[in-house]
């Protein structure tokens, strides 16, 4: 097989072909004068099982791009199967209709993918799981629980611990841990007054003297994580932790989550950490390298990728 890695997240590519014992693909990945982006393989992929690992994150259009043209020029170049490794998939907040007249764009995105020549994607913790459906070629979405779970008794072991759903609408993904850590569940209720402000309204379940885990899959502004950490505080918890698969961060995020009650934040390195993610005390990362290495070995090799959650 052979890793091309794009500019969204170098070192996560370079930590994944590390893992796999193989060198990174040589390629060229950079701008014209004009900003068009430009690609050359600068080996052979004739007949080669290829994966491109590239996060579609901040800036989203500028790293999609990269992903499609890199695509392209490997298929230009007969290469035998790509497989787009998008550790963070861009726009997979935008899967539905959200009034009239808007798009759905994260189906647009899997088109574009799918046209740009992938035969199969794999990512990590969609922020919808029907979006798999928006593609007709094959999707592996990996699941940042597992490694979570290990983290957490590793981190918490003796206390006394809560996984804390921070919406209503990731009950699933943080009950997942709940059950892997054999721990009780607390929902927090809030409602949204408009996009990218959210207003904590309720605590479901007794937290009182309880270390809290928030569990999510994006962090973006952290206006809902710092909101609902400041709701438990109230509500008697001892502590407020969370762990976030998708490290965003946009705007003053950072220092949001600097000045919150949270005590530490834990993401993956699906997006590159910013010199203010890296200097922030109270935000950790954790690699998702050899999660993403071995699922790449087991499609390589044809084997089973589900059974790495069992």
């Amino acid at each position: 097989m052979k890793i091309v890695a794009c500019n969204s997240n170098r070192p996560l590519a370079e930590a994944v072909a590390t893992a796999l014992n193989l060198p990174l693909t040589k390629a060229s990945v950079r701008r014209f004068a004009d900003m068009e982006i430009f690609v050359e393989i600068h080996e052979n992929v004739r007949g080669e099982d290829v994966f491109v690992v590239q996060s579609t994150s901040y800036p989203a259009n500028d790293n999609l791009m990269e992903l499609l043209i890199t695509m392209d020029a490997l298929r230009r170049g007969s290469a035998r199967r790509i497989t787009a490794v998008i550790p963070y998939y861009g726009y997979a907040r935008q899967d539905r209709k959200s009034g009239p007249r808007t798009p759905i764009s994260a189906k647009l995105v899997a088109n574009l993918i799918t046209e740009a020549g992938a035969d199969r994607v794999l990512t990590l913790d969609l922020h919808a799981g029907q979006i798999q459906g928006f593609f007709d070629i094959p999707v592996d979405n990996l699941f940042a629980a597992p490694m979570f779970a290990a983290d957490i008794r590793q981190r918490y072991e003796g206390r006394d611990i809560m996984v804390v759903s921070p919406d209503v609408g990731g009950v699933v993904r943080a009950r997942q841990i709940a059950t892997r850590l054999n721990c009780d569940l607390a929902i927090i209720d809030k409602r949204r007054e408009r996009a990218g402000v959210s207003e904590v309204m309720n605590v479901i379940g007794d937290v009182s003297g309880r270390h809290c885990i928030l569990i999510d899959d994006i962090v973006d502004s952290a206006g809902t994580l710092c909101n609902a950490a400041e709701a438990l505080m109230r509500a008697g918890a001892t502590t407020v932790s969370a762990y976030v698969t998708h490290g965003v961060f946009s705007g003053g995020a950072v220092a949001r989550v600097a000045s919150s009650p949270i005590e530490m934040m834990t993401t993956t390195d699906s997006i590159l950490a910013t010199e203010a993610v890296r200097v922030c005390h109270n935000i950790r990362q954790i690699t998702v390298a050899p999660l993403l290495a071995e699922a790449i070995r087991r499609i390589s090799e044809e084997s089973s990728v589900s059974s790495l959650f069992w």
